[in-house]
C-alpha cells in the first residue's frame, strides 16, 4: 500500500464560530476538494474543525483535513481548485503531515502571503 499523508488547508477566522461565509467557504471548499481528490484517485476529505488556533488562543481558523496518497500531486489539485473556483485561495495554507504518525507535527507546503514560514493548528 502506497504512504498516506494528512493534508489540512487552513483559513484564518475573525471568530472563532467564523461567519456566516465561513461557514459556506468550509461547505464548499468540502464539497469542490472531496469531488476533485476522488476523481484523481488521490484521496478524500476527513473532516474539518473550526475555532481557536492551539498555538495562539487569540487567533482563529478553519481547518479542512484530507487524507491522500501522493503528496505533491494533491498540494497541486488542491491550489488549483480552490484557485479555480474562487474559493478565498489567496488566503490559505496548506500543510501535510505522515499519516499515521500523530506524534508529528505538520510542514507547511505552501501559504498565499509571502514570508510566512509557520504552520500550526
Amino acid at each position: 500500500m502506497s504512504e498516506k499523508f494528512w493534508l489540512a488547508v487552513q483559513y484564518p477566522l475573525n471568530s472563532a464560530k467564523g461567519s456566516q461565509r465561513d461557514n459556506w467557504l468550509r461547505d464548499k471548499v468540502m464539497e469542490y476538494l472531496d469531488l476533485a481528490l476522488s476523481d484523481a484517485d488521490l484521496g478524500s476529505v476527513d473532516g474539518f474543525d473550526m475555532g481557536k488556533c492551539i498555538s495562539d488562543p487569540k487567533k482563529f481558523a478553519l481547518n479542512i483535513f484530507c487524507v491522500v496518497t501522493d503528496e505533491e500531486r494533491s498540494i497541486a489539485l488542491v491550489k488549483r481548485v480552490l484557485r479555480e473556483s474562487r474559493l478565498d485561495y489567496t488566503r490559505i495554507k496548506i500543510a501535510t503531515m505522515p499519516y499515521g504518525k500523530e506524534e508529528e507535527t505538520y510542514t507547511l507546503k505552501y501559504a498565499s502571503k509571502k514570508g510566512v514560514t509557520d504552520f500550526s493548528l
